[in-house]
């Protein structure tokens, strides 16, 4: 197994967000991707990444290969490429591990043990979306670090064509609403609306910056999956539980 990549932001800053989530996973390669499914360990929120075969000049994969890796140590390592550089990856199997390297003004290489992991794998769920939105991603973002400011989660409300993002505490409140050419609504609902926590959304919204548009779903009290494309390159999706009241 053996690819280049020449647009190392797309693994990079993928690698970055999601080990925000999870440390150990493992890649699953075949003919036309690599990709990975995985679950944070209190079990709230999903990640899947793919990036296509066609976002690679090289990518020779003999048949379905797993390789299952600390994320952060991945990581660290992806840390030291610049934007220009070139990226290769190949896999030793006899000694059980991944030799990356970083082509530019120069040429590093590194190597990287591979892990042991259970069987770990996670099925994603079918879910049934009733409102689905697209945006700019940054507008988004914003949002959620609008909210962070006034309370531990956020509430998501889609109320006769307009968008609404809110927060409140015991104290102070806060409300972004979008303006209904910033944001494409599809809907098949009046009202919908559910409340997610601010720490898992800060850490998703990060995939901003791998993507100009995204898709946030969601329904009454019900899952949310937010989905950032690059056509014909990646695909970053998360899945986030509901926040439920405790009172």
């Amino acid at each position: 197994m053996k690819f280049t990549l020449t647009e190392p932001k797309y693994l990079k800053e993928s690698v970055n967000i999601i080990s925000e989530l999870v440390n150990e996973v493992t890649f699953k390669f075949d003919t036309d991707k690599m990709e990975l499914v995985a679950m944070d360990p209190a079990n709230v929120a999903m990640v899947m990444f793919r990036l296509l075969s066609s976002a690679f000049v090289e990518y020779k994969v003999d048949g379905p290969t797993e390789v299952s890796i600390s994320l952060e140590s991945l990581k660290q390592i992806l840390k030291r490429s610049k934007p220009s550089d070139t990226i290769t990856m190949n896999l030793d199997k006899e000694r059980n591990r991944l030799n990356i390297s970083l082509i530019g003004e120069g040429k590093r290489d590194f190597t990287l043990s591979l892990i042991d992991m259970e069987d770990n794998s996670h099925k994603v769920p079918s879910l049934d979306f009733k409102t689905t939105m697209e945006m700019a991603p940054v507008i988004f973002d914003e949002a959620v670090e609008d909210m962070g400011v006034i309370a531990e989660s956020v509430a998501l409300l889609m109320e006769d064509g307009r968008f609404i993002v809110k927060a409140n505490n015991n104290l102070n409140s806060a409300k972004v609403e979008f303006p209904k050419e910033n944001v494409n609504i599809v809907t098949d609902e009046n009202k919908v609306t559910a409340k997610y926590s601010i720490e898992y959304l800060k850490k998703m919204v990060k995939g901003s910056k791998l993507s100009t548009n995204m898709k946030v779903m969601f329904n009454n009290d019900y899952p949310l999956r937010l989905e950032y494309n690059v056509l014909d390159k990646m695909q970053l999706v998360f899945i986030l539980a509901p926040r439920v009241d405790s009172n």
